[in-house]
């Protein structure tokens, strides 16, 4: 009884750190909750999370990851964006996260993604509308990512509890 709550903690633990990830780019948001569902469907012999549950989850996994970097990609593009402001925009995503916390996760890509834009056009509007166009996609991806991350929780959650 004891270890089948202690796998429980640990599960519920793995998924909560699964959904504060999927906004968090240091945090592997998606695969925490699968690692979770993993864990106890070993321990339960896969009786209440299948191999069929594992697998739509992997789906889901693989589908947020896809989803994150086709809506980054569109929001660049979209707005005139180019590959040079794509990468100004991980750059300040990752140096905007450490130095300035959630406030720099989301001025950093934008940050980032201008000022490359800037170096390689010159234009300053061009790298205004790219900087605006990362953010949106980052925005919508990071939101995409949290959708698919509360889904495949609550599939998980079901599972256990049912």
């Amino acid at each position: 009884m004891t270890e089948h709550i202690l796998i429980l903690i640990f599960t519920f633990i793995l998924m909560v750190l699964g959904l504060i990830g999927s906004v968090l780019p240091w945090l592997p948001g998606a695969p925490l909750i699968l690692a979770g569902a993993l864990v106890y469907g070993w321990y339960t012999g896969f009786a209440a999370i299948t191999w069929t549950v594992l697998l739509v989850l992997l789906f889901l996994t693989l589908f947020s990851y896809f989803l994150e970097f086709f809506a980054s990609a569109l929001g660049v593009k979209k707005l005139g964006g180019s590959g040079w402001g794509m990468a100004g925009a991980l750059l300040g995503m990752i140096v905007g996260t450490v130095m300035g916390g959630l406030f720099g996760l989301l001025i950093g890509p934008f940050v980032g993604a201008f000022l490359f834009e800037l170096a390689k056009q010159k234009d300053l509007q061009a790298s205004i509308k790219s900087g605006i166009g990362t953010l949106v996609g980052f925005l919508a991806g990071t939101i995409g990512k949290l959708i698919i991350a509360v889904i495949m929780f609550s599939i998980v959650l079901f599972k256990i509890v049912s």
